[in-house]
C-alpha cells in the first residue's frame, strides 16, 4: 500500500531510542567518567548483560533475532544517547554513544541502560511501532479521502497519521522495557534500583499528549514495583 511503502521511504520507525542521561559524577575534571573508566564499565556491563539479555530472548520471543551486536559510537560529537535498531538481516543492533557512557555514574546505571534497549527488542516494539505506524497512515488516508481531500491532502493525512499512530503507544513500550530490563540487569548481577537512579538526572518529560516517553516518576515506580516482584 501507497502508507506503508511511504513509511518505508522516509524510514521515519527505524530504531527506539533510549534514555537521555544527564552528567553523572565520576573520575573526570568535568564531573564525567573518564573515558578509561567508562570503557572498562562498558566493557564488563556488555559482557555480563548480553549473555542473559540473549537467554531472555530466545526463552520470550524465540521467533527472533537474539544474537545482539553491542557498539558504540566514539564521535565525541554525538550527543548523549542509545539505541536499539535492525540491520538489513534483522540481527538487533544496540548503540551507546561515548557521551553516554562517559554520563552515567556507575556500572550499574550503564547494565539499566542496556537491559531496557535489549528489552524493546525481545518485546519486539519497533515491529509493534511500524505497525502502529501502517495503521495509522491508512486510517487518515481514509479519512481525508472520505471528506473530498485533494492527493496532496491524503499524502499529508497518511503522514500525520502514521506519526500519531507511531507514538500511540510509545509510553508504554518505554514502561514494559523498562519491566523486562530491570529483571535482566537484576539476572545478570547488577542493581536496578541503582541503575534507575538515572531518572533523577534527566529531564522529566512530563505526560505531554502523543510525548514518546512517560513521566520520570512512573518510570521509577515500575523499576521498584518490579523490583519487589523479584524479591529485593
Amino acid at each position: 500500500m501507497r502508507a506503508i511503502s511511504m513509511l518505508s521511504a522516509l524510514c521515519l520507525f527505524t530504531v527506539l531510542s533510549a534514555c537521555d542521561v544527564g552528567s553523572g559524577v565520576g573520575y573526570g575534571d568535568d564531573g564525567r567518567l573518564s573515558t578509561q573508566e567508562a570503557m572498562r564499565n562498558f566493557s564488563e556491563v556488555v559482557g555480563r548483560v548480553e549473555p542473559v539479555a540473549e537467554q531472555e530472548c530466545r526463552k520470550d520471543a524465540p521467533q527472533l533475532n537474539c544474537d545482539f551486536l553491542i557498539q558504540l559510537d566514539k564521535r565525541r560529537s554525538a550527543p548523549e544517547n542509545a539505541y536499539q535498531s535492525l540491520d538489513e538481516n534483522g540481527r538487533p543492533v544496540i548503540t551507546f554513544t561515548l557521551a553516554l557512557i562517559t554520563g552515567t555514574e556507575n556500572a550499574d546505571e550503564l547494565a539499566f541502560v542496556l537491559s531496557h534497549e535489549a528489552a524493546h527488542h525481545i518485546r519486539d516494539h519497533l515491529a509493534r511501532q511500524r505497525r502502529n505506524a501502517e495503521a495509522g497512515a491508512v486510517v487518515f488516508a481514509g479519512l481525508a479521502t472520505l471528506t473530498g481531500g485533494t492527493e496532496a491532502d491524503v499524502a499529508n493525512a497518511q503522514k500525520l497519521g502514521a506519526a500519531v499512530g507511531a507514538r500511540t503507544y510509545s509510553k508504554e513500550f518505554e514502561l514494559e522495557a523498562d519491566e523486562l530490563g530491570t529483571i535482566i540487569a537484576y539476572r545478570a548481577g547488577f542493581n536496578p534500583l541503582i541503575g534507575a537512579n538515572y531518572f533523577t538526572r534527566i529531564p522529566d518529560p512530563g505526560d505531554r499528549f502523543l510525548g514518546t516517553h512517560p513521566p520520570n516518576a512512573e518510570r521509577i515506580a515500575t523499576v521498584k514495583r518490579t523490583a519487589r516482584r523479584l524479591g529485593f
